[in-house]
């Protein structure tokens, strides 16, 4: 199963954080407790490395080992705001900022100070950096007050990790390879203020990078005009327009390349330096095709490299053409999602592909993008395995 670093942080909640470990425990993760000065005040750290049936660690840095999952449970307001804002100043804070993987918190703390802007805004940080907050809850707090604050019951966490860590394992052909994922939609420059784009959020991109990483995967996102947070634990680049896409694509040395990215295939042939204003009048422009990022990238392929296509079209036609992008673009997996359904694709929350491979072609029906993102990276690394 995974291996969990377990953050446990000062208040009154702490004691909730015992029966999360012994459900993870249960559940056979590898659990290593991470518990603050502040938190010690109320259960000892002799009590985490019990339940989690473990000697405390002799090693000084235990915290800064590999792990899949970083839960903070519960997770003050003052640990909040200084994960906020990049502090190191304990075992906790270190380990958050040497992390790599996805990131669960269960804040606790009393209501007017949940609700106070500074912590408002503290939590924007968080969520923008792809970390994933579960609670707080409503009810009794600890002062007699009741209101929302109150940490999330330790069943409710439990699920949250089950759900975030998936089909999580640790063998995976993924497990240490590099995996570059392209997402969102590319917007070629009219003039200054417009753009010629598309509807992509980028969804389907980051629901891949984030199953890459809690397979074990060591994951670069290229994010074109993101509407979504990147998952935390990836590297984020941004690549804007097509040109920019196909450098840093060019400038990176990947085991695996999913192009879910939606590139825009034609650009402005002289974008505009100043906007242009209205006047009433007609404007004509000319379009010239963007770089090809996708078969670029299968020119300069390595050996072994696995490179996945995605493809929008619509209907028969649509996928007959991706079908035969399998030869023309050289690549291992083409994803082809029909646009002309509603709720599907572009913009929208679920998706329903055909995957085609070389060896044949499999309906995935619709469902969320990120259990589809499983499946697709289920076929990855198949084809990873047949390779090695």
């Amino acid at each position: 199963m995974a291996r969990i670093l377990l953050g446990v942080t000062g208040g009154i909640a702490s004691y909730k954080a015992c029966e999360l470990l012994r459900l993870l425990v249960r559940a056979g993760h590898d659990v290593l407790p991470v518990v603050t000065a502040s938190a010690e005040r109320f259960v000892t750290a002799d009590t985490f490395y019990a339940l989690a049936r473990r000697e405390r660690p002799t090693d000084p840095y235990p915290h800064l080992q590999d792990a899949d999952l970083l839960v903070i449970a519960p997770l003050t307001a003052n640990t909040l705001a200084r994960l906020a804002h990049g502090h190191a100043d304990d075992l906790l804070t270190e380990a958050a900022l040497a992390h790599r993987g996805p990131v669960l918190v269960a804040p606790a703390m009393n209501s007017a100070m949940w609700e106070h802007p500074a912590t408002r805004a503290n939590v924007a940080a968080l969520v923008s950096r792809g970390v994933e907050l579960v609670g707080p809850a409503s009810g009794e707090l600890a002062e007699g007050e009741v209101g929302v604050g109150r940490m999330a019951e330790p069943e409710e966490i439990a699920g949250r990790i089950a759900a975030l860590l998936g089909g999580h394992d640790r063998s995976s052909p993924l497990r240490g390879k590099r995996v570059l994922v392209t997402a969102g939609g590319t917007r070629e420059p009219l003039d200054p203020v417009r753009y010629i784009g598309n509807r992509s959020s980028g969804r389907m991109g980051v629901a891949l990078a984030a199953e890459a990483l809690r397979r074990g995967a060591e994951v670069t996102l290229l994010g074109a005009n993101l509407q979504v947070p990147a998952p935390a634990g990836v590297e984020l680049v941004a690549t804007p327009t097509a040109a920019d896409m196909r450098r840093e694509a060019l400038a990176r040395t990947a085991d695996v390349v999913l192009m879910a990215a939606a590139v825009a295939d034609y650009r402005p042939r002289r974008p505009l330096t100043g906007k242009r204003p209205k006047d009433g009048e007609s404007w004509h422009l000319e379009l010239v095709p963007t770089p090809d990022v996708l078969r670029a990238l299968a020119a300069a392929r390595s050996d072994g490299q696995v490179l996945v296509a995605f493809g929008a079209e619509s209907g028969e036609e649509g996928l007959e053409r991706k079908r035969r992008m399998l030869q023309e673009k050289d690549v291992d997996l083409v994803v082809y999602n029909d646009v002309g359904q509603e709720g599907i694709g572009f913009d929208a929350v679920d998706n329903e592909v055909v995957l085609i491979a070389r060896d044949g072609e499999s309906h995935v029906p619709r469902a969320a993008k990120d259990i589809v993102a499983k499946v697709i990276l289920d076929e990855v690394e198949r084809i990873v395995t047949a390779q090695s």
